[in-house]
């Protein structure tokens, strides 16, 4: 597998305290953190060389954050029974961060993770990012940034051609007012890589899920969500938006899990459909 040249790591650690006592409640079935799985090493250093920056979390705590992946799954009704990728985010504001796992039902393998920023409530428009898994698929296509700026001058999708993640429409608690919930459009994308990609690892957006650059390059490269496209794929169909160097793995998976470590459980964890 050919690799980019290193790039600078941030290393941050968890809080395993915080993370850990949130966990109760949550079935404590036993959940491998280290599975032998073909390609999953490769993967875990070609994440750890080109996603910059990423974090490193304690063993304690990926083990952690795979029960509560695999029992928001199984809660959901959307349990994995073949080797899959899935992306978890903790929106958990002393946390802010996307974990990787590769794997399938009490089989979890941890490839890497990065820093993100979820919603900050309080600001008029600002949602927070809501719990629960979330369904990838091509109901809701992706599209690319066009690397234009507002009228503050910020690239709110960061650079041209960046991948924007599309979740669709879903139900969100508002960050204003009357706090009521209501429908907010469910993204995952990149930012501005001068001014609010400095700030990932702290809650900023208006609900979406921000994510570095490069990681945003990897799970575009390398089909990490792209499941449903690649069934339609094989199937004949062909999308303007999956980049022409992209290396898809057979492990491609679907879904996004958002949890919150300050909780027992995630609420309403439910595949939101699209309205």
């Amino acid at each position: 597998m050919k690799t980019l040249a290193a790039m600078l790591v941030c290393r941050r650690q968890f809080t395993i305290g915080v993370c850990l006592a949130a966990l109760a409640g949550v079935p404590m079935t036993m959940v491998s953190a280290v599975v032998p799985m073909t390609g999953a090493t490769a993967l875990r250093a070609e994440f750890a060389q080109t996603v910059s920056p990423h974090v490193v979390p304690a063993a304690a705590d990926v083990a952690g954050y795979a029960q509560r992946l695999d029992a928001a799954l199984v809660a959901a009704g959307a349990q994995v029974d073949q080797r899959r990728f899935v992306v978890l985010v903790d929106r958990n504001p002393g946390v802010q961060s996307l974990l990787l796992f590769l794997g399938s039902h009490r089989a979890w393998q941890f490839i890497g993770a990065a820093p993100v920023s979820t919603g900050l409530p309080g600001r008029f428009d600002h949602f927070e990012t809501p719990l629960g898994v979330f369904d990838h698929s091509i109901s809701t296509p992706d599209f690319r940034a066009e690397g234009t700026r507002n009228a503050l001058g910020i690239r709110g999708y960061g650079r041209k051609g960046a991948r924007i993640y599309d979740f669709g429409w879903v139900i969100a608690s508002k960050g204003w007012g009357d706090r009521e919930r209501m429908a907010m459009r469910l993204q995952m994308h990149a930012t501005d890589p001068d001014r609010l990609e400095p700030r990932l690892g702290t809650a900023q957006s208006k609900g979406c899920i921000r994510i570095p650059a490069s990681l945003n390059e990897f799970l575009d490269r390398w089909a990490i969500l792209d499941e449903d496209y690649e069934q339609e794929m094989n199937e004949g169909r062909r999308f303007w938006v999956l980049r022409a160097d992209r290396a898809p793995t057979p492990w491609s998976g679907r879904y996004l899990v958002v949890v919150d470590s300050r909780q027992a459980a995630p609420v309403d964890p439910v595949v939101i459909p699209e309205p």
